[in-house]
């Protein structure tokens, strides 16, 4: 067996045990300070119908998990581009210049660490003349400016990380401003957009939940809401997990495509 195979396998091993271990605190949990808190075979049994038929359309709100993730991811994409747009050039905006970054770090700073149940309400009224799309501007206005904060302040960060030498060499081969850009400091700063980036992507698929709970909007948070406004504690469970589950890949498949522009 080479090393590549034995690490798959180990690593499958250490998460099995792990599962196996969740498993068993949860079951121990349900039969003695939780006893509310459903079995994980009785959460089987509530909720296997939205994991088994994962696409169903039964109503609006009674869809497969994955549907409903299909919903969200679709909200979260929008919110994310919007999020980058903005987010990038502000960071490299934050680095070039000390002037820019006096005048608007501060603002910043205040601003970044508002929660989303305080953004929604303002998106609100932001987009309240767009009539019945004001809930899905307010949400895409909610996502976009609680994720980019990241994505400012690591851009910011690696503009600034930019070895002199790196400059000098573009100076000395005149390059154009664009060229100099393109050519030296984004790919000097990428690996530190791309935490911001990775970052980002984290906080809007934490934001739609919210968004979603207060919306109504179809979705995954909504699920959740849902579940808790009739006490089902199963279909709860099941929302918590499948969020941390799509969490989890979209980490992932982040992870994969900076490798990939490393190696490019």
């Amino acid at each position: 067996m080479n090393t590549t195979a034995r690490t798959f396998l180990l690593n499958f091993v250490c998460l099995l045990v792990g599962v196996l271990i969740s498993l068993g605190v949860w079951s121990l949990l349900s039969s003695t300070v939780a006893k509310e808190l459903p079995t994980p075979s009785a959460t089987w049994e509530v909720s296997k119908l939205y994991i088994l038929e994962p696409f169903a359309i039964r109503g609006e709100q009674d869809q497969g998990v994955l549907r409903l993730v299909g919903h969200s991811l679709a909200l979260v994409a929008k919110g994310y581009a919007i999020a980058l747009f903005i987010g990038t050039p502000v960071g490299f905006l934050l680095g070039l210049s000390k002037g820019f970054s006096r005048v608007f770090d501060p603002i910043v700073q205040v601003l970044r660490p508002v929660s989303p149940l305080a953004w929604l309400p303002l998106g609100m009224v932001l987009f309240l003349s767009t009539g019945k799309e004001a809930l899905v501007n307010g949400a895409l206005f909610t996502i976009a400016i609680c994720a980019m904060w990241p994505t400012v302040l690591n851009t910011a960060v690696g503009v600034r990380a930019i070895p002199q030498d790196y400059l000098n060499v573009g100076r000395v081969l005149k390059l154009s401003r664009t060229k100099m850009l393109f050519k030296i400091m984004v790919p000097a700063t990428l690996p530190y957009m791309f935490t911001g980036f990775r970052l980002s992507l984290g906080i809007a698929w934490l934001v739609i939940v919210a968004v979603e709970m207060l919306t109504g909007k179809v979705g995954i948070g909504q699920f959740i809401q849902d579940a808790y406004m009739v006490s089902n504690y199963g279909n709860i469970i099941v929302g918590i997990l499948t969020i941390g589950i799509i969490g989890f890949i979209l980490d992932r498949l982040m992870s994969v495509v900076e490798s990939r522009l490393k190696t490019a």
